[in-house]
């Protein structure tokens, strides 16, 4: 991303944001990863990896220093989604998910299957001669 002039760039941030040398410098990183992910011609934008690569360096950076309680609702930003799904479900007086009536829901036993089954005759449907 080309950027012309320093000052146009910092009214584009959200005031919001305690804008240090530190963070405008990683603001400044994100901006020219989102502009070559939005060239034009494919062959010009990064692949998956690089994109990745350039944003864990700042994983960091970005992790909250100090949290409020009460800022964060409650919310246990280092549980895994079963843990925090587990512990709703027992503060709801359900212990599994079995115990839901949803049948589109997994059972957190099988997490291989995140997808469901596809309905009774999708597959006949590409194939018909009548489909055309």
């Amino acid at each position: 991303m080309f950027i012309n002039k320093e000052s146009s760039f910092k009214k584009a941030i959200d005031p919001t944001i305690d804008l240090d040398e530190e963070t405008l410098a990683s603001v400044h990183t994100v901006a020219e990863l989102a502009g070559h992910c939005c060239a034009r011609e494919p062959y010009q934008r990064p692949d998956m990896g690089h994109a990745v690569n350039i944003l864990s360096s700042l994983v960091e950076l970005w992790k909250p220093v100090d949290q409020n309680p009460e800022d964060i609702y409650g919310i246990d930003l280092d549980m895994s989604l079963p843990q925090a799904l587990k512990k709703w479900q027992a503060y709801e007086g359900r212990s599994d998910l079995e115990s839901s009536t949803s049948s589109l829901l997994p059972s957190l036993g099988n997490t291989q299957m995140s997808i469901p089954s596809r309905p009774y005759g999708f597959a006949e449907s590409f194939t018909s001669v009548d489909g055309r």
